[in-house]
Parts: structure tokens; sequence; C-alpha cells
């Protein structure tokens, strides 16, 4: 079995960032492409990456503001956007660059909300969707600077990045923490290594720029026009992402499977990694 980090680093250009990424399996599909939540990087696939590329092709991507992928300041010169509709069509774009006509999107929390707006915006890129403790009906999905405030806090963006590395720098640990169900099994050595990959290069101008252009989606409201398959996965004890919330979004999709996994917060994955590839092998045998 390929361990993630044994697979080749790569780098796409697109959209004016530079996106890190690896690629494992056998080059064929079903193509799926891993999409981490905020704070966390590629890194939080580890366990599962893996075991995922010998059911198909697996993209395990850094999104913008993480990891090894840049983090450019946007301006009139590079029209770089970290706005969720612009990451989205960069998705688009970036499993464009790589010659995958259509992909399994699997995200977790705030990669889960990129998953369904790259699904609304660009539907025949998209074969399937996990939303994985996905954040659609709260937080990243349904907040927002108020448009009125936007651009007195962009003329104050160094002032406000310089905040956020302090605010960060203080509760990273304690937030990486918040996203299990027994810290315990969260090791030192890897909140060390979350760590590493957010702060690097110009992360707090990057991760403020995120926060900048977050809005409301009103993803609620479009979920009718959803009709590939979806896998929900919830922790029964996410904090983060309340269960309610993805039970009714099994509901209010067309076609979808909801697990709740026990002794599990806000990643499955990373907390229970088997039960959350014995989800994933049932869904991929459901898809064909």
């Amino acid at each position: 079995m390929i361990d993630l980090y044994n697979a080749e680093s790569r780098f796409a250009e697109c959209r004016g960032f530079r996106l890190h990424y690896r690629m494992m399996g056998s080059g064929e599909g079903p193509f799926m492409l891993l999409l981490h939540g905020s704070f966390l990087s590629m890194r939080s696939w580890r366990s599962v990456a893996g075991p995922l590329s010998e059911m198909g092709t697996v993209v395990v991507l850094d999104r913008p503001a993480f990891g090894n992928t840049s983090r450019p300041v946007p301006s009139r010169q590079n029209a770089v956007s970290y706005a969720p509709e612009a990451q989205s069509d960069m998705i688009d774009e970036f499993l464009g660059v790589l010659g995958i006509e259509k992909a399994i999107l699997v995200g977790n929390s705030t990669g889960g909300t990129l998953a369904m707006l790259t699904a609304l915006r660009h539907p025949d890129r998209v074969s399937g969707l996990v939303f994985v403790d996905a954040m659609i009906y709260s937080a990243y999905a349904a907040s927002g600077v108020p448009s009125v405030m936007k651009p007195v806090l962009k003329a104050a963006s160094p002032l406000f990045a310089r905040l956020m590395r302090l605010l960060i720098n203080k509760f990273f640990d304690r937030l990486l923490l918040s996203f299990w169900n027994d810290p315990a099994r969260l090791s030192a050595g890897t909140i060390a290594a979350y760590r590493g990959d957010m702060m690097q290069g110009n992360w707090p101008r990057g991760f403020w720029e995120v926060f900048l252009e977050t809005h409301h989606l009103h993803l609620d409201e479009q979920l009718g026009s959803i009709s590939v398959p979806v896998l929900v996965l919830t922790g029964e004890a996410d904090r983060t992402v309340k269960v309610e919330e993805s039970v009714r979004l099994a509901e209010e999709l067309q076609d979808s499977v909801l697990e709740v996994v026990a002794d599990c917060a806000h990643l499955p994955h990373e907390e229970q990694p088997e039960v959350f590839l014995g989800a994933m092998r049932k869904f991929l045998l459901r898809m064909m």
C-alpha cells in the first residue's frame, strides 16, 4: 500500500495559486479528490488516502491558505481570489488540468462546503459527493463579513493579518484537539506537523483573505439540484458541525446514504479511519 507521504509531491499553476497535490492509484477511475477542512492540510487524509487509492485514483490537495499551496496576496494584477466561488471554480479548472473529466469530491468541514459549491457550479465535473461533517447550514457556509465593512477591513489587512497570527498561534492546539472525541488520540507530534503545514510563508495574510471573503452561500436553498449519489458521514460527538445538520443534509438530498460514526467527533477519517474506509467501499460499490 502506498503511504500518502511516499507519493510524489506535485504542483499545478491554477488561478494565480501554485497548488500542492499528490496523486495515488492506478491513474484510472473512479477519481476521488480529497478536500480537507480549515486549519488542516492534506495530512488530514494520511490514514485513508493509501487504502482509497486501491479502489481507484486519489488526488489529495492542499487548499489555498493551507499546507504547501502558495498564499498570494490578491491584487488587480494577479486577479487572485480566496472567495468560495473562486475556489470552486479553481477545483473545476484544477481537475481539467489533470485531465480528469469527472471526480467524486470528498470534503471534510469547509472542504465539504467547497465540494457542494463545486457540484452546484460545475455539475458536469462531479460524479459523486462525500460530505464528512460538512459545513452546509452553518459556520463557513452561513456566515460572512458585512459588505459595508469590507472596504475598511481590506484597507487594514496588514494589521488584521498580524492579529490573525497572534490568535491562531495562541489557540491552534486547542482548536485541533476540539475536533477529536478523544483528544488523547491526537499526538503532540501530529499537532506540531499541522502547525508546520499551516504556518509557512505569508500564512496570516492568506487566512485573513479567506476570512474576508466569507459570505452566506445559501446552499440549503439549492440542495434540490444535486442529483449525483451522496454519502454523508458524521461523528456522533461532533461539536463543530452538529450531528443534526448532517442528518438533515442526508434527508434533504435526493440520493444519499447517512453514516453516523461512533466514538468520533469532527474528523471520522482521522479518528475512525477503518469505519470511514468501510463506508467509502460501500459507496463506491453502489456507484458501479
